[in-house]
């Protein structure tokens, strides 16, 4: 399978992966969850995804430079 493709498939699946972990029930249920260390769980939630999906894409786009 051709590099390109490899990697839009699997920054494609990323994409879908953010969406159901951004657009999914569990966001709902937060919404009306604790705190952690006085920051609403939500934003904890909202925040981790974020940043997973970014370091994510960083570590699919390094690993098909080489």
């Amino acid at each position: 399978m051709p590099r390109a493709r490899l990697l839009r498939q699997r920054l494609l699946t990323l994409f879908l992966l953010g969406l159901l972990l951004l657009f999914s029930p569990l966001v709902l249920y937060l919404e009306g969850a604790g705190d952690w260390l006085g920051i609403p769980l939500l934003y904890v939630y909202l925040f981790a995804v974020w940043a997973l999906i970014i370091l994510l894409a960083a570590v699919i786009a390094a690993w098909h430079r080489d």
